[in-house]
């Protein structure tokens, strides 16, 4: 917001200069790109935590547990409401693999844990089918920049040592 109060000149009604408005926009806009990579990293590690800790989860990939049909893989809680039907609390979800769950379980395990796994069997989960409604898709896709952009902040030495390099054997300055 403070990048486009400066681009309408609203910093002016301050009496803030166009170069510190920008500035403190542009820094503000890079340290919220910073924490949100940040905030998605730790998401996964606590998805990774609380899939091994409730022992449905291990990393050969077969259930240590049985899960009953009235369980939820995720959060280890009772589901009350049948799939079919339509819940006053909670709603539930049945991936292709039959596996229920709490339709808030499973979306946060796909979208802000970044498991595309059933988290009891490990069969693919069809996030397509998932997300009918096209404003959900968004969460989907913000998931996908922001790890665009952790990608892009990992490589960011490589790339900068790659581009100096080939400025110096051309002789660019």
């Amino acid at each position: 917001m403070a990048v486009m109060f400066t681009l309408f000149g609203l910093n002016l009604l301050f009496k803030i200069k166009p170069e510190d408005a920008m500035d403190f926009g542009i820094s503000l806009l890079f340290y919220g790109l910073y924490y949100g990579v940040l905030e998605r990293d730790f998401a996964e590690m606590c998805a990774d935590y609380m899939a091994s800790t409730i022992g449905f989860y291990s990393k050969s990939g077969m259930p240590t547990k049985h899960l009953s049909d009235s369980v939820c893989a995720v959060c280890g809680q009772q589901i009350f409401v049948d799939v079919s039907e339509e819940g006053i609390i909670e709603n539930t979800y049945r991936l292709s693999c039959n596996h229920v769950f709490h339709e808030f379980c499973i979306r946060g395990w796909c979208i802000v844990g970044k498991k595309q796994t059933c988290p009891y069997c490990k069969e693919k989960v069809d996030l397509k089918r998932m997300f009918s409604n096209p404003w959900e898709r968004p969460h989907v896709m913000y998931g996908q920049l922001l790890d665009w952009l952790r990608y892009l902040v990992a490589w960011q030495p490589v790339i900068i040592g790659l581009v100096q390099g080939i400025n110096y054997i051309l002789g660019l300055e």
